[in-house]
């Protein structure tokens, strides 16, 4: 949802619509969806309740029940979706160790220790001392957000991700 918000404030609704499915849902303007490739008329949405769902897949589709019911099936975009494309530089896992220069690659953007579990695979109890690690050696700092405590890299953590060649 982070990911899609941020597609938001960036480019609107219909930058989202034409992000979701590139090539196939495109948001045509004055109430109208493209749903797909094939020659079939565009969807009139106005007034409809339009859902939007994210799934895990790499695949999308739409489901409807006309006249006043649409849904988009989307996949999942952001930190959590991508789990490949993470290794860790040598030296920084040579630094660091490799689990921990893991955790502090991820906190690009913020993410809370949950979120650092689910995508690492790592214990909690380990994330937790990496986090402690990286706090007092000034590289994250944290923040509370409602329930939540989310952690991101400092100035001094980016500089040190990039010094990794990132």
């Amino acid at each position: 949802m982070v990911a899609r918000t941020a597609q938001v404030s960036q480019g609107g609704w219909a930058a989202v619509l034409d992000a979701l499915q590139p090539g196939r849902t495109r948001w045509l303007g004055e109430n109208r969806l493209q749903i797909n490739l094939h020659e079939n008329p565009p969807r009139e949405v106005s007034g409809a309740e339009l859902l939007f769902m994210p799934v895990t897949s790499k695949a999308g589709w739409v489901s409807w029940e006309e006249p006043d019911r649409y849904a988009i099936v989307y996949p999942c975009a952001g930190a959590l979706a991508d789990p490949g494309g993470r290794a860790v530089p040598t030296g920084l896992g040579t630094l660091l160790g490799a689990s921990r220069a893991e955790v502090l690659m991820l906190l690009g953007s913020p993410m809370s220790t949950s979120q650092l579990t689910a995508v690492t695979g790592q214990a909690l109890g380990s994330v937790g001392r990496h986090l402690r690690v990286l706090l007092d050696a000034g590289l994250v700092e944290r923040r509370r957000a409602g329930r939540s405590v989310l952690y991101s890299r400092t100035a001094a953590g980016e500089v040190v991700v990039k010094a990794a060649g990132l």
